[in-house]
C-alpha cells in the first residue's frame, strides 16, 4: 500500500524574528534539508505525496483549551514587539504572524497521515513538520512547540476510528513532557519516551522525566520513561532500550496504532543530544517496531538541529519505512554502563505493571565482565562513562550507506506441486537451478540428497542462496525434502562461506542435530530452537528449548535471539524450520521478521515440505517488508522456560553484551537535582 510522505512549504515560513540563541536552531532550514536529502536519494519520488491541510479549531480542542488556542490565533496581528513580549511568557519559544498557520498545518499533516493509515491508503508514513509538538501543553507552548501534534493525532485516533490501544514512541532527546500530561491517566496510550536527562540537570529539569514517573490512576505503568543520565549514548544503547524495556511492554500491549515522535536530536552530531547514534541506528529501530501493529506506523517530526544528520537520519527511516534492506548496524554492540543502569531502572519502575518485566531473565551486570574474544578495547568500551567523540561527524555521516534495492525481493524455490502458483509483485518463483555437476559435488557427502527429489531440490536452493549472495536476491523461501533438511542446511553452511560469507546465523527450529564438522571460529553462530535442554558447546554454539508461551517465545527472541544476532552482526541469516519445528504461522512469521535486520534482510529460510505450503504465504510476506500477525493472548513464560533463558544469558553474557543489564536496588530511582 506504500508510504506516505505529508507535507507543505508554507511551514518553512516561520524563523526568530530578534536575537536568542536558545531558539535559533530551530529554523526553515530542518525541513529544506531533510526534503533535499529525500530528493537526493530519489526517496520522495517512492512515497506518496500528500499536501497538508491546517487542522480546524475543533481538532486542536482534541488536546488544548479555546483560550490558549485564541492566544496562538492572535498572534497573526502583532508586531515583532509584542511577539517578542508574548513568547518570554513560555519557555523556549518563538512566535512568528505565521506560527498559528504553520502550526495548525502541522496538526493536520499527523492527522492526514493517520487517516491515510487508518483508512488502508497507505500501510506507514511520515508528517514532516515545523512546529515540533510533543512539548506543547493543554494552555501552554514549550519547547518550540505550539501544538501537541501527536497527542492531537492520538486523540483523533481514538475518537474517529474507536482505537484502544496506542503506542506512542518518543526517540526525541528532549522528554516529550506535553504528551506525558496529556495521557497520563489514560491506560488506552502507551508512552515511551527515552531522553537526555543527567539526573534532572538537562532541560526541562522535571522530576516527572525520571523512571519513577509511571503514570497516574489507571494509567499507572503506561507511561514509560527512560532517562539518560550521560551523553554519548550509541547505536548499542538504543538498541539495548528497545530490546530490554519498549518490544516486551510493546508486544504486551498489542496497539492498534504506532505512533512515532521522530525527533533525530538524538542522532549522532546534533549539538542539543551529544549522543554517537548513526543514522542506520534508526532504520533498524524503524524496523523493529514494524512487527507492530500490523506495521501502522505513523511518525512526525520532532527535533533535529545537525542539519546533514538529520537529513541522513530521515532517510534512513522512511527507506525502511518502505520496506528497503536495513543498512549494516556498525560498532561495537556493548552499551554503556550508564545505559545500562537506566534499563535497569525503568524494568524495575515498571515490574510491578507488566507481566514481561515480571519475568525478565537478564543477567546482573558484575566487573567480572569482559569483551568479546578477538576484539581490540575501545574508549567505550573501557570506561564506565559514555564519550562523546571530540571530531565532527561528518566522517561517520559520509559513510552512511543506503542500499540499493535488489532487483527481487524475495525468492520462492519449492518442488511441492501446485505451490507458489500466485505470487505478490516482485517475488519471484525460481525456477533456475544450479549446474548439475555443481550440485552433485555440494551432495556427495550426504546420501539423503540422493533419495527422491533431493538433487532437485538442492540444485534450485543453490541457486537461490547464489542469488542472495551475489545481491541480486534479498531473501528467499524454499523447501527442502523429508529427511534432507539437516544435510541440505549443512550444504547451505558451507557454499555460505566458500561465496566468502564472514560471519553466518544459523537458526535451526526442530530436530536438527549440530553438524559434527561446524566451525568454531567465530564465523558461525549456530542457534537450535527445540533442543532437549538448554546447552552451550561454546560462544558461538547453542541450544535451547522453544518455549511453549508467547511470553516466553517473546523472552527467548528479544532477549536471546536478537542480541546474540545484533552482537554477532552477520552476513547472511539461514533460518531452517526442520522436523516437528513446533512454530505456529504468527510465530515463524515473527522470527523470520526481525532476523532481517540483522543481517540488511539476506536471509534464506529453509522448510520441510510438509510445513512448508502452510508457511510459505506467510514467511514470504514478512521477508518482503510485511508485519508479522499478532502472537494472540500474552501469557507469562513458565518457571522452565524462564530458568532455561536465565541459564544460558548468564553464560553467554562476558561475550555478548546486548544480553546484560544492570542492576539497581529494587525501588531505587535515578536522584533529581
Amino acid at each position: 500500500m506504500g508510504t506516505a510522505l505529508v507535507y507543505h512549504e508554507d511551514m518553512t515560513a516561520t524563523r526568530l524574528l530578534w536575537d536568542d540563541p536558545e531558539c535559533e536552531i530551530e529554523c526553515p532550514e530542518r525541513l529544506t534539508a531533510v526534503l533535499d536529502s529525500l530528493q537526493q536519494r530519489g526517496l520522495e519520488q517512492r512515497c506518496l505525496c500528500l499536501t497538508a491541510c491546517e487542522a480546524s479549531e475543533e481538532e486542536l480542542g482534541l488536546v488544548h483549551s479555546p483560550e490558549y488556542i485564541a492566544l496562538v490565533q492572535r498572534t497573526q496581528t502583532l508586531d515583532k514587539e509584542e511577539l517578542q513580549a508574548l513568547s518570554k511568557q513560555f519557555d523556549a519559544v518563538y512566535f512568528h504572524p505565521s506560527t498559528f498557520h504553520c502550526a495548525r498545518l502541522a496538526v493536520g499533516a499527523a492527522l492526514q497521515l493517520v487517516d491515510a493509515v487508518l483508512t488502508g491508503a497507505v500501510h506507514n508514513g511520515l508528517a514532516l513538520v515545523r512546529p515540533p509538538g510533543h512539548h506543547s501543553q493543554k494552555t501552554a507552548a514549550n519547547g518550540f512547540c505550539v501544538f501537541n501534534n501527536v497527542a492531537i493525532a492520538a486523540k483523533h485516533a481514538k475518537k474517529k476510528y474507536g482505537l484502544q490501544r496506542i503506542l506512542i514512541v518518543d526517540w526525541d532527546i528532549h522528554h516529550g513532557q506535553g504528551i506525558q500530561y496529556v495521557f497520563d491517566d489514560d491506560p488506552s496510550v502507551l508512552y515511551f519516551s527515552w531522553h537526555r536527562y543527567e539526573h534532572g540537570h538537562f532541560w526541562p529539569f522535571l522530576q516527572e522525566s525520571d523512571a519513577c514517573a509511571i503514570g497516574q490512576g489507571q494509567g499507572q505503568g503506561f507511561t514509560v520513561n527512560l532517562p539518560w543520565n550521560q551523553v554519548g549514548m550509541g547505536n548499542a544503547d538504543y538498541l539495548a532500550a528497545f530490546l530490554h524495556v519498549l518490544l516486551p511492554l510493546a508486544f504486551e500491549f498489542d496497539p492498534e496504532l504506532v505512533l512515532v515522535s521522530a525527533g533525530f536530536d538524538s542522532a549522532i552530531g546534533d549539538p542539543e543530544g551529544q549522543m554517537q547514534a548513526t543514522p542506520e541506528c534508526f532504520a533498524h529501530l524503524t524496523q523493529l517496531l514494524q512487527v507492530l501493529a500490523g506495521g501502522r506506523i505513523c511518525a512526525v517530526l520532532e527535533g533535529g538541529y545537525h542539519l546533514e544528520s538529520l537529513g541522513q537520519s530521515v532517510c534512513m527511516m522512511v527507506q525502511t519505512l518502505l520496506g528497503d534492506p536495513t543498512p549494516p548496524l556498525l560498532g561495537l554492540m556493548v552499551p554503556c554502563q550508564s545505559a545500562l543502569e537506566s534499563i535497569q531502572s525503568v524494568q524495575t519502575a515498571q515490574a510491578p505493571h507488566w507481566t514481561s518485566l515480571q519475568q525478565n531473565v537478564a543477567p546482573v551486570l558484575s566487573p567480572s565482565t569482559h569483551l568479546p574474544e578477538g576484539r581490540s578495547l575501545s574508549l567505550l568500551a573501557e570506561s564506565s562513562t559514555c564519550e562523546v567523540a571530540e571530531d565532527a561527524p561528518s566522517p561517520l555521516l559520509d559513510g552512511v550507506c543506503l542500499r540499493p534495492t535488489p532487483p527481487v525481493c524475495t525468492a520462492v524455490a519449492l518442488t511441492v506441486p501446485g505451490a507458489a502458483l500466485a505470487l505478490p509483485p516482485r517475488v519471484l518463483h525460481q525456477e533456475g537451478s544450479a549446474m548439475r555437476e555443481e550440485t552433485d559435488a555440494w551432495a556427495r557427502p550426504h546420501k539423503s540428497l540422493f533419495q527422491d527429489e533431493g538433487l532437485d531440490a538442492l540444485g534450485k536452493i543453490l541457486c537461490l542462496l547464489s542469488g542472495i549472495l551475489d545481491g541480486q536476491v534479498r531473501s528467499g523461501v524454499a523447501s527442502t525434502t523429508p529427511h534432507a533438511t539437516a544435510a541440505t542446511l549443512d550444504v547451505a553452511i558451507h557454499r555460505c562461506l566458500s561465496h566468502g560469507a564472514q560471519r553466518l546465523l544459523c537458526v535451526a527450529l526442530g530436530q536438527l542435530d549440530r553438524p559434527q564438522d561446524l566451525a568454531d571460529d567465530g564465523r558461525i553462530l549456530w542457534l537450535n530452537i527445540m533442543g532437549k535442554e538448554a546447552a552451550i558447546w561454546s560462544m558461538f554454539h547453542i541450544s535451547t528449548p522453544l518455549p511453549q508461551t508467547t511470553g516466553g517465545f517473546l523472552s527467548c527472541i528479544l532477549g536471546l535471539v536478537l542480541p546474540l544476532a545484533y552482537g554477532f552482526q552477520p552476513d547472511v541469516v539461514l533460518m531452517t524450520l526442520g522436523p516437528a519445528h513446533g512454530l505456529q504461522n504468527a510465530e515463524a512469521a515473527l522470527l523470520a521478521a526481525v532476523l532481517r535486520g540483522p543481517a540488511g534482510g539476506r536471509i534464506l529460510a529453509l522448510v520441510e515440505e510438509e510445513s512448508i505450503l502452510q508457511l510459505e504465504s506467510t514467511l514470504v510476506q514478512v521477508l518482503r517488508g510485511e508485519a508479522p500477525p499478532s502472537l494472540g493472548p500474552f501469557l507469562m513464560a513458565s518457571p522452565e522456560e524462564i530458568q532455561a533463558l536465565r541459564f544460558l544469558k548468564g553464560q553467554l553474557e562476558p561475550r555478548w553484551k546486548l544480553l546484560q543489564v544492570a542492576a539497581l536496588p529494587p525501588g531505587q530511582c535515578s536522584p533529581v537535582a
